[in-house]
């Protein structure tokens, strides 16, 4: 069953990951798929390729989800080339780990850079064409980090708690024109970024994971795929978590 036949999303950080996982999700359930990348075009273009050669309708533009004129660019781009955004996922985000005595100005600014202000960014720059069609999905990726923190990880539990506020306010400004706004809050989930973890760190998530087992990116686009599709259309202002009930 193709849940978001007709749909067109746009996704950020879409070239690797979690947000690859859910660009091939999306695309198998139906749905036209714009994705950014920002420096990754050897995979993004891969992605484009293989899901073209499978007859799907995908787009990949480089764009710093950060920056507010690329974010608005972006979406004017999306709804010229596909007419609509229907299901917005911000995915973007990056670590710069550093405990906070040593941690400097620049690592602290990157990570709100791209992991918090890409969100309001891309929210802003959708909202006004969701409101004329009175529908609209908008699904912020944040972290179990952000609730219960980590140390060495000030600056990602900082950008990935504010999601949540930021998540639960949208859903409250805009859900009298039928457009829902949730946040998904992944564990310990195996990609490249948490591959740069240390091992104490990966030993320290593992033991406290019931499941006894990392996630994979295909779990997390199963929920952002529930999160956009007509499965939940009463679900507002909420964070799933993906994460083996770590840390519940």
């Amino acid at each position: 069953m193709q849940l978001l036949k007709d749909k067109i999303a746009l996704i950020t950080g879409g070239s690797r990951g979690i947000g690859a996982a859910i660009v091939r999700k999306f695309a198998a359930n139906g749905a036209t798929v714009a994705f950014t990348y920002h420096s990754s075009s050897a995979a993004a273009d891969a992605i484009v390729n293989e899901l073209t050669a499978n007859g799907v309708t995908v787009k990949a533009y480089q764009s710093d989800a950060g920056s507010y004129d690329q974010a608005e660019q972006l979406v004017k781009d999306v709804i010229e080339d596909f007419g609509r955004v229907d299901i917005l996922i911000n995915n973007a985000g990056i670590t710069r780990d550093n405990l906070m005595l040593r941690m400097n100005e620049s690592q602290w600014d990157e990570v709100i850079h791209t992991n918090l202000k890409s969100v309001f960014n891309l929210t802003k720059h959708v909202l006004r064409p969701m409101l004329k069609s009175r529908s609209g999905s908008i699904i912020n990726m944040s972290s179990v980090v952000g609730e219960f923190g980590n140390a060495g990880q000030a600056n990602y539990a900082a950008s990935k708690a504010g999601i949540f506020g930021f998540t639960k306010s949208i859903a409250k400004e805009v859900g009298s024109r039928s457009i829902r706004c949730n946040a998904i809050a992944p564990g310990f989930i195996a990609t490249e970024m948490t591959d740069k973890l240390d091992e104490e760190t990966k030993e320290k998530f593992l033991s406290g994971i019931p499941l006894k087992r990392y996630g994979n990116p295909d779990e997390v686009a199963d929920a952002c795929l529930f999160l956009a599709s007509d499965l939940s259309t009463y679900v507002s202002g909420q964070t799933i978590s993906v994460c083996g009930a770590l840390n519940c």
